[in-house]
């Protein structure tokens, strides 16, 4: 492990700010006077721990300038509502949004933080009546609680992971939307949208998204990418990254290197006729 042990800060990420965004992107800043394809998404577009997240490898298969506007555990809100990432965007020669998961998103049960989409803020009175037995001052992130929601009654939690569906729904709508253009959606995960089993449980991304609901939202984008890593592909992948023995857990959560390398190819294929 003499690669990814490299010490705590070896792998500069310069973040960065656009505009009047509050939000920190992966830098080095960009041109954004050049063509650009503009790139949205969570953890993965980020590239944590990833020396050359897919961005930056389709930027330099195509040769177009590329602007990385991943956020790390971002879902869905974060972009919606942020007018200068909408705004370089609508000037973008292309969109690319990795397929973010459900959880991270305010909805009829709970509500999250405008910018870190993966905190917890409050239960809704709704979920509260549902779940009188839990107390919702003891969590601060969405996926723990979605965890104790299911272990405390799996036929209550049918009713959650199904809002948490119609809410994903209804926000992509809304993104495809305000996005317009030559708009890109990258699925990139270890499992296929097939896998119904695998997309219903609280492990893996994008959380609770199935091939119905990928289909429903097709007819309002340009192409749908889908990238699905193997094993093999993200145990090579962990060798490759750059990472503290602090976090270590967290990067076994990442795809890794060699699922990057092919989500950049299939992206590449999928936006060279827009360009």
């Amino acid at each position: 492990m003499a690669y990814q042990n490299r010490g705590e800060g070896s792998l500069n990420y310069y973040p960065c700010r656009y505009g009047k965004s509050k939000l920190l992107f992966r830098g080095p800043p960009k041109d954004l006077e050049e063509a650009y394809v503009a790139f949205l998404g969570g953890t993965e577009t980020y590239g944590k721990y990833v020396e050359f997240p897919f961005p930056d490898l389709v930027e330099s298969g195509l040769g177009v300038e590329t602007v990385n506007l991943g956020c790390v555990n971002a879902g869905v809100d974060v972009f919606l509502n942020d007018e200068t990432v909408l705004d370089l965007c609508h000037h973008a020669k292309a969109t690319v949004v990795q397929i973010a998961g459900a959880q991270n998103m305010s909805n009829r049960f709970y509500a999250v933080h405008a910018r870190r989409n993966d905190r917890f803020l409050r239960a809704s009175t709704l979920l509260k009546t549902i779940y009188r037995e839990i107390d919702f001052t003891d969590f601060n992130f969405t996926r723990h609680l979605l965890q104790t929601l299911e272990a405390v009654s799996e036929q209550k939690f049918d009713m959650v992971r199904q809002e948490l569906r119609d809410a994903w729904l209804a926000r992509m709508r809304t993104m495809a939307q305000k996005l317009r253009g030559d708009l890109v959606l990258l699925w990139l995960s270890d499992h296929s949208p097939d896998d119904e089993e695998a997309c219903a449980k609280i492990s893996g991304d994008p959380l609770f998204v199935n091939r119905d609901m990928l289909e429903d939202i097709r007819p309002l984008v340009k192409d749908i990418v889908e990238v699905v890593a193997t094993r093999a592909e993200v145990e090579q992948g962990y060798d490759l990254m750059a990472y503290s023995d602090l976090d270590a857990p967290a990067a076994r959560e990442m795809l890794g290197p060699v699922a990057h390398s092919k989500a950049a190819t299939a992206v590449q294929e999928a936006i060279a006729r827009y360009l």
